[in-house]
C-alpha cells in the first residue's frame, strides 16, 4: 500500500481507500457479515481511510464502520457527510439546527466522540455561496464535535468555490477515465491550496471493471437500474453521467490498452493515481475478492505516457460530449 498526505490534515492516508455506499444500500442486496468481511481485509491490506455517509442504509454503513472499530485495533479514519437526510434538499435546509442534528445521529451510528472528516453532501450550488454554512462547521469543530471538514461535489464550479473558504480542508469530486474535467483546472488550484482530494465514483458504478454487458441486469432498488437519467440523484452519480451503450464502447476501447497483469479495474484505479493532486480513490466493495483487486492497484507500475495519451484520446473522442461541461 502507497500511502499520501490529506491536505493539511497531518494525516497519511492509503492510496487506495474504501467507499462504504455499497455497504449501506442502493447497490442490490448486501449481508452485513460480508460487508464486515470486506471491511476486515482492508485493514488487513494496508487501508486507513472508510467514506461513509448517514444516509447509506440510513445509518447502516456508520454502524457497520463503528463494529470494525471496536473488533480491531488498528488506527483508521472516517469520513463521513451531512446534508441529503433534508427533505426535500434546499440550500435553506443547511442551518445549525439540521447540520448539528446531522452530526449527532452521527457520531452515536459511529459511536465517536468526535467525527474525523464531515463533508457536506453535495448540497445544492446554493450552499458554496453561503458563508454562515461554513461559519456552523467551524463553530462544530471549536465544540469538538469534528476534527476537519471537507465538500463532496457533483460539479467543477462546486469544488472552486468550496475550497476559497480556509477551513475546508478535503474536496471529494468524481474523477475517473470518464470524468477527466478535474484535471483541467480543479487540482492545479486545490495542489496551490494544499486541499486533500478524494476521488470518488472511481470504477464508473462499476462500468470500468469491464464486467458489464448489454444484457447485464440490475435490481430495482440499485441505482444503476433506476437513476440512468437522474429520477433519484443527479444523474452523474450513475456512470458518471455515461450513456450505457457509450460506457461499453469506451471500456471494450479502454480493454486493448491493458498492461499485463492488470485487470481492467486495476487500470482504471492506477490511472486516477497518476495525478499527484489526488489524495486517494475510494472504490466500493461488497466482498473481500473485490478489496483485495482494488488494493492491488496501489502497488502496480505506472501506466505509459502513451497509455495516458491513449486513454485522453478515447474520452476525447468519447466521452467528453456526453459529460464533460455537465460536471
Amino acid at each position: 500500500m502507497q500511502y499520501r498526505e490529506l491536505g493539511r490534515t497531518g494525516w497519511k492516508v492509503s492510496t487506495i481507500s474504501f467507499g462504504a455506499w455499497a455497504i449501506g444500500g442502493t447497490w442490490g442486496n448486501v449481508k452485513d457479515e460480508e460487508s464486515l468481511a470486506a471491511l476486515q481485509r482492508a485493514l488487513d491490506l494496508g487501508v486507513n481511510f472508510f467514506d461513509t455517509a448517514d444516509v447509506y442504509g440510513d445509518g447502516r454503513s456508520e454502524q457497520l464502520l463503528a463494529r470494525l472499530r471496536r473488533e480491531r485495533r488498528e488506527p483508521f479514519y472516517v469520513a463521513t457527510k451531512a446534508g441529503r437526510r433534508l427533505d426535500p434538499h434546499l440550500a435553506a435546509g443547511y442551518n445549525k439546527k439540521n447540520l448539528t442534528a446531522f452530526v449527532e445521529r452521527s457520531l452515536k451510528n459511529l459511536d465517536v466522540e468526535a467525527i474525523d472528516l464531515l463533508q457536506l453532501h453535495c448540497p445544492p450550488t446554493e450552499v458554496y455561496y453561503m458563508p454562515e454554512v461554513f461559519d456552523v462547521l467551524d463553530g462544530l469543530v471549536k465544540d469538538g464535535k469534528l476534527r476537519y471538514y471537507g465538500v463532496s461535489v457533483e460539479k467543477v464550479e462546486e469544488a472552486l468555490k468550496a475550497i476559497e473558504y480556509p477551513n475546508v480542508q478535503t474536496v471529494q469530486i468524481i474523477f475517473n477515465m470518464f470524468r477527466q474535467r478535474p484535471l483541467d483546472l480543479f487540482f492545479d488550484q486545490a495542489q496551490r491550496r494544499k486541499i486533500g482530494i478524494l476521488a470518488r465514483v472511481p470504477l464508473s458504478s462499476g462500468m470500468l471493471t469491464g464486467k458489464m454487458t448489454p444484457r447485464t441486469s440490475f435490481q430495482e432498488d440499485d441505482h444503476r437500474q433506476g437513476n440512468r437519467h437522474g429520477e433519484w440523484f443527479d444523474r452523474g452519480e450513475t456512470f458518471s453521467g455515461l450513456d450505457y451503450e457509450t460506457g461499453l464502447q469506451a471500456v471494450e476501447e479502454l480493454r486493448a490498452l491493458l498492461p499485463a497483469g492488470m485487470s481492467m479495474a486495476q487500470m482504471a484505479l492506477r490511472w486516477i493515481l497518476m495525478a499527484p493532486a489526488v489524495t486517494c480513490a475510494i472504490p466500493g466493495a461488497k466482498r473481500p475478492s473485490q478489496v483485495e483487486e482494488n488494493v492491488n492497484a496501489a502497488d502496480l507500475p505506472a501506466l505509459s505516457d502513451e497509455t495516458m495519451g491513449r486513454v485522453r484520446a478515447i474520452y476525447d473522442r468519447l466521452v467528453r460530449p456526453q459529460v464533460h461541461h455537465y460536471w
